[in-house]
Order: C-alpha cells, then structure tokens, then sequence
C-alpha cells in the first residue's frame, strides 16, 4: 500500500501522469470493459472528486491549487468516458439483471434508491436540478466576473507594483515575484471562465444520456430479447439510474469545488507533475477521503472489497506524505537568526545608480510596453539601438522603462543619466499624420507638432490612414512616434551616453587588428581620458566614431606634438574628410558652401585672438544679423534640396558650430581643410558682407 505515494512520484518525475491517463480514456471509450474494471474507475473517479473538493477547502489561495482548471477538464472527461463504457455495457448486457454492469451501478440503483425506479428518477432529477441550475450556473458567473475584473485590474496592479518599487518598499527581487504572480492570477481567472463551461455541459450530457439510455434499454430488451415491457423498463431504468447517480455525484462535488475555489493563479512547469504535486499533495485531504472511502465500503450491499482496498491505499499514502513532510521540515529547519534591535544599517545595496537611457510613460501607455497585451515599443526601442549602434560606432546602452503616476496619462519623457531630455505625449489609439512641407488638404483631427523634428501634424483614427497618404501626409502609428524620437535623442546626445569602458572597448577591439597601433597610441602617447574626450567632441557634431583606424593613427601622429582635445579634434575631422562629406550628402556633383566674407571672418578672427579660449566676441546686432543670414541661407537650400554647408577657417569652425548649429537646423559647418581636394564645391551663398566691411572701417 505504501507504494502509492512512490508510484505517484515516479510519475510525476517521468511526466507520464496525463499521458497514461488519456490513454485510459480512449480505452474506455473504444473497448468494451468488464463490469469489474467499471467498479474500479468508478470507485476512482469518486475519490478523485473528494480530493479535488477537500484540497479546494484547504489551499491558502487558489495559486496553491493551479492546475485546477486542467484536473477538472480531466475529470469531465473521465466521467463521460465512463458514461460511454457503462452504456455499452448495460445495453450489450442488461438482460442479464441489474448486476451486468458491476457492483456499484447496481449498488446506487437497488440501495441508494431502494430498487424502485421512480424514485431514483426523482432522486436524479433533483441531483441534476441542484448541480445545474444552483451550483454550475453560479460558478460559470463567478468565474466571468473574475475573468473580467481581474484582466480589468491588472494594469492598475501593475502600475501599483512598479510605484511601491519606485518609493523604495519593495525590492527588485520582490516586485519581479509579484509581477509573475499577477500574470498567474490573470492566467488563472482566464482559464477558470473557460473550465466552468465544462462542468455546465457535463450536467446537461448526464440529462441527455440518462434519457438516451433509457429508451435505448426499452428497445433492445423488448425487441432484441423478448423481454416484458415491465421486466425491461425495470432492468434498464434501475441500471440507467444507477449509472446516472455514480456519474452525478462526482459532478455535483467537481460543481462545487468550482464554485469555492473562484470564489476565494498560474504556475509554470510540466502539467502532469503540477498535477500529481498538487493534486496528492496534501496528507490531511488524502487521509479524511480516505476515511470517507472505508466509511462507504462498510456499507452493506456496497463493493467492500474495492472501497475498503482503496481506503487502505490513500491512508497508506496519507501516512506516506506525512511523515515525508515531517522529516523534510526537520532537514530543512533554518537556524533562525537573531534579529537586531531596531532599523537595519544602511548599505552601498540601497543607493540606486541612475540609467544612462530611461523612459518613463503614463499609464495608458502601459499597453505600447507590455508585451502581454500586444505592445510593440520595446522591440521599436531595441530596433532603435541596434541602428545608431551600427550608425555611431559605439553600444548605445539599454534603455530603462518604468511608468510615471506624476505624468500625465498620454505623456512620456526621455531621461539621459537620470535627467530629463525630452518629452512628448501621444494618443495610443491614434495615429499621427505628419506634414512633409507640401501636403493637399486638411484632416480632421487634434492638431500638435511632431515630438522628434517640431513638424506640424494631427493625430487622426486608424480608419483615416489612407485618406491622409493620399493627401501627402505621413502617417505612422504611436509606437513609431516614440521610437523615431528616442532616436533623435539619443543621436543628439551620443556624446553624453559613451564612457571610458566604451572607449577602452573599442580599443581592445581595434587591437585585435591592429595591436602594434594601439599599443602605441594608449598610454604612450595619450592617455584614455584624451581619447574619449575626441569621441565625444566628434559625436557632439553627429560624426560616427566607426573608422577607429583612421581616429586612432590620427592621434597617435598628432598626439606627441599636442594633447588638447579640440586640436586633436580638428585634426582627426581633416583625417575624416572624405567621411563627413559623404555623411553631409551621397551626390557626385558639386558640393554647395555657404562662405563668409573675407572681411567679415578677418574681423573673427582678431575678435578669436583677443578672447582666446574665451570664445568669439561680436557685437550683439553684428551676431543677430549673422544667424539671420545663416538662416535665410539654410532655409534656401532646404527648399532647394540641397545641404546647408558653412564652411571656414579651421580655428573659427569650432565656435561658429556651437554658436549656429543651435539656432540654424541641419547647418553643417566644416572648415578648408575638411573638404577633399578631389571634391567639386560651388559657393551658393556669402554671409556677412556689408557687415564686414562695417566692421572693418571701424
């Protein structure tokens, strides 16, 4: 007997479990079995229905008991692959007497209903009237009520998980549990609406199979063996009975452990060892139906033998699993610490260091996030730094997302090592028609500008997509409207998200290559922070770092005879000439230059000279007249599709770059020496002129 809880676990560690037991089922449905095998899975399918009601009664919470809506699908199964073989049998054999089908179909038909037929109908209709109409119709409503509310919810606990993380009451560790626990009990609920729908159609096939039965008995034992309409109306409806009453019985407590368990989540692994864990894990349930089972086998007229040799088995189990239980908690009893008096010390574990690249969204933009509910932002955002990682040389880091209850709901913000860089907010149900420039017509829609290039746009219904393209819009959907300005941003601010372990990694990956050149280069000529600091000077101006050869060689040249940052600088971008050319535009004709006027840069440069690295001094009209004309300039080329290239002195460059770029959107401002000499130019425009000459007469 004591084998049981062994056998269980053997297969609960093979995963055999399930697999033998639809085996099973399609045996009883397709083979005819002994009236003895009935009374077995009879017998079986009882005890299996007490268990499953008593470990409802005691699991904590229903997460304990998870693979309840599988067991009870196994159940439904079991029990209507029984009604099949018991049919086959009682009309095969039900001329024999009450007994053709075993001992406990003609046990619930003479005893329980005292071998009168009329009351077993009653009995049964009663059995089915309360299982139906009471007990399943209540569960299936309370299961899609906690369907429906706890999806509903689970947003909402969400955003209260990742708050109580936020405001420090809950650990990384801790808010990842309850996250995994959120998702089970949705899970859960979920399967529960759709498990009860069983238990609803369980009760109505045992109507229809009673009825089914019935007349199929009168017809064969009135047709097929002579008998008496009254001798076979007895027979048949007394085995018909018997068989709907051991098949009810287990469905009203399968009913109602439905009902407890949704009315007090999911768990991941194997179903056929969750199964036999959870369903046989418990020494108290298996022991009292155990006790249940002895109860009835002592009853007289019932099948002693199987009832008692069943109880014996589940105490036997029951004192297996106890004493396992026992001697496990002795093993694994922790010596419990002793506890100090008051607060815990503060360790470097409860600093927080900030992200280098977060996001942080309102809650309707939890969906765009949440890959469980479709969200999609995540993979954009991934898409996002594999491209500007391939685009600007260097891994762009990771990028946190958490939500915000401070923003509003429709709101997000880009932050850059804890600070914020920029925000926007969008419609997730919407999507957002952008104008290019030339657009013909309006659109119906909530009017706002682009969040990532300031264009003017409207968010417009899905339904009105195609109408805008026809008009000359350019529509994308919301997710592409945050990834798009993610993107902008981080491109603006690569000089700000590349370190020293970036620098000494790509390094270590040019030495693969080129061992002899780095080994030179760092620590003997320069030394790491120099490096980096070119990096970022070269990022600042939207220059990949992707031909580390050519930088590195650069420095290591130009290294010994300075190691200022911003010389380096220039000379690295003079290396890169033909690069950042071909950066600016991919066209063979000749390449359009802004100029400034002679005199007007003669006056820079003395004005550079006299400041020093103070930076340039100009007369505050002289200066808003210059970015006027920058402007006017760029705005032409813009218009004429070319690029907007300002091109100077190479000691000016540097401060007419951080002066105008600014304030002139797309300005390239290159200096002589950064154009090839291969390279066609055209002069387009000359800026400065009568100021120049103001500013040289006086």
């Amino acid at each position: 007997m004591g084998r049981l809880t062994d056998n269980l676990g053997l297969l609960a560690r093979t995963g055999l479990g399930t697999p033998l037991l639809l085996i099973a089922l399609l045996v009883m449905i397709v083979l005819p079995l002994p009236p003895m095998a009935l009374d077995v899975f009879f017998t079986f399918n009882i005890a299996l229905a007490l268990v499953v009601i008593l470990m409802t009664v005691y699991a904590p919470r229903p997460l304990e008991f998870s693979v309840f809506p599988t067991v009870l699908l196994v159940a439904t199964l079991l029990r209507l692959a029984l009604n099949v073989a018991s049919t086959r049998v009682v009309l095969m054999n039900g001329q024999t007497g009450t007994d053709a089908a075993g001992k406990v179909i003609e046990a619930f038909g003479e005893f329980v209903v005292g071998g009168n037929y009329a009351v077993g109908l009653v009995v049964f209709a009663i059995l089915v009237i309360i299982n139906f109409v009471v007990v399943t119709k209540g569960a299936g409503r309370v299961s899609e009520v906690s369907a429906r509310f706890t999806l509903d919810a689970l947003p909402g606990k969400q955003m209260a998980i990742d708050a109580d993380l936020n405001s420090g009451l809950i650990t990384q560790d801790e808010a990842r549990l309850r996250r995994a626990e959120t998702a089970a009990e949705a899970d859960f609920y979920g399967s529960m609406d759709g498990a009860s729908k069983f238990v609803r159609g369980d009760a109505v096939a045992g109507i229809l199979i009673l009825f089914i039965n019935i007349i199929g008995g009168l017809i064969i034992g009135t047709t097929t063996h002579g008998m008496p309409l009254a001798d076979a109306a007895r027979t048949y409806i007394l085995l018909t009975i018997g068989d709907g009453l051991v098949a009810q019985i287990p469905s009203l407590l399968l009913s109602s452990a439905t009902a407890i368990i949704v009315t007090r989540v999911s768990a991941a692994g194997d179903m056929g060892s969750d199964v036999v864990r959870q369903l046989f894990g418990s020494a108290r349930a298996i022991a009292i139906a155990a006790v249940i089972i002895g109860m009835l086998g002592l009853v007289p007229g019932m099948p002693n033998l199987v009832f008692l040799g069943l109880a014996a088995a589940l105490g036997a189990g029951a004192w297996a699993l106890h004493r396992r239980s026992r001697q496990a908690a002795v093993e694994v009893l922790p010596e419990e610490p002793v506890e100090p008096a008051g607060p815990r010390e503060l360790a470097w574990d409860d600093v927080s260091q900030v992200d280098p690249v977060g996001m942080e969204v309102g809650y309707r933009l939890i969906p765009l996030v949440d890959r469980g509910q479709g969200g999609v932002l995540l993979e954009r955002m991934k898409g996002v730094r594999r491209k500007l990682s391939e685009e600007l040389g260097f891994l762009i880091p990771p990028v946190h997302v958490r939500d915000n209850l401070d923003l509003g709901p429709n709101a997000y913000r880009i932050t850059l090592n804890g600070v914020p860089a920029a925000r926007g907010e969008i419609h997730p149900d919407r999507h957002l028609a952008i104008n290019p420039g030339r657009v013909y017509g309006t659109l119906e829609g909530t009017e706002t500008t682009d969040p990532a290039f300031g264009l003017p746009a409207v968010w417009i219904a899905a339904e009105q997509r195609d109408q805008a393209q026809t008009l000359g819009y350019t529509v994308v959907d919301p997710a592409t409207v945050v990834a798009t300005h993610l993107s902008q941003v981080l491109r603006e601010h690569a000089h700000e998200l590349i370190g020293h372990d970036d620098a000494q990694q790509l390094l270590d990956r040019l030495a693969k290559s080129h061992p002899k050149l780095v080994e030179n280069l760092v620590p003997k000529v320069l030394s790491l922070g120099v490096v980096l600091r070119v990096m970022q000077n070269l990022l600042a101006e939207q220059i990949p770092i992707r031909d580390m050869r050519t930088i590195a060689e650069t420095l290591a040249e130009n290294g010994a005879r300075s190691q200022d940052p911003v010389a380096l600088t220039a000379a690295v971008r003079a290396a890169l000439a033909r690069f950042i050319v071909q950066g600016i535009t991919d066209s063979q004709e000749d390449l359009p230059l802004i100029a400034l006027d002679p005199g007007l840069e003669q006056v820079l440069q003395r004005s550079l000279q006299a400041t020093g690295s103070a930076g340039l001094g100009i007369e505050p009209r002289l200066a808003e007249r210059l970015q006027r004309g920058a402007s006017e300039a760029a705005q032409r080329q813009e218009i004429a599709g070319e690029p907007a290239v300002l091109v100077t002195s190479a000691e000016l460059r540097p401060w007419l770059a951080r002066w105008l770029r600014p304030v002139v959107r797309g300005l390239h401002v290159l200096a002589y020496t950064e154009i090839p000499d291969s390279r066609p130019v055209k002069v387009v425009a000359t800026l400065g002129a009568a100021e120049g000459q103001a500013a040289t007469a006086a």
